[in-house]
């Protein structure tokens, strides 16, 4: 299979909430498009130090990760993030990575969002036993 890749849209946590309680304005809410790498082997999302830059996501914590190669580097964590795909939704937080590396959508946001990667036309789809809304599980 090869690579796959999605249209995402990027939402600062921090500024929905804000916008809840009427302290901002909708026009005010950071987000950005961006056409990510669907990684089902990786964890967490990440995204790079410009999509950090545009929407200026809070700084959680360090963590430090295990990379494709083996070696473990140390990344900053940043968030909350609205993640959205057609008519799903998913909140988390990213890892940053440094530069304008590929961001890639992990394994997390992808269960929160109840999607798959169709193997066949290497493209990122709405769970089709669920198309209208996402199912979790909790066992």
């Amino acid at each position: 299979m090869g690579l796959v890749y999605a249209d995402i849209t990027l939402i600062n946590g921090d500024d929905l909430a804000m916008a809840k309680r009427h302290i901002i304005g909708e026009e005010e809410i950071k987000k950005i498009e961006v056409k990510m790498m669907v990684d089902s082997g990786a964890y967490m999302m990440a995204i790079n130090e410009s999509i950090q830059a545009q929407l200026e996501l809070s700084f959680i914590e360090k963590r430090k990760a295990i990379m494709a190669d083996g070696s473990v580097q140390e990344y900053d964590v940043v968030g909350p993030i609205h993640v959205k795909f057609k008519n799903r939704t998913a909140i988390c937080s990213a890892m940053v990575l440094q530069g304008d590396n590929e961001p890639l959508l992990g394994a997390i946001p992808m269960e929160e969002m109840d999607v798959l990667i169709h193997p066949r036309r290497q493209e990122l789809i709405v769970n089709p036993e669920h198309p209208n809304y996402a199912q979790l599980s909790l066992k």
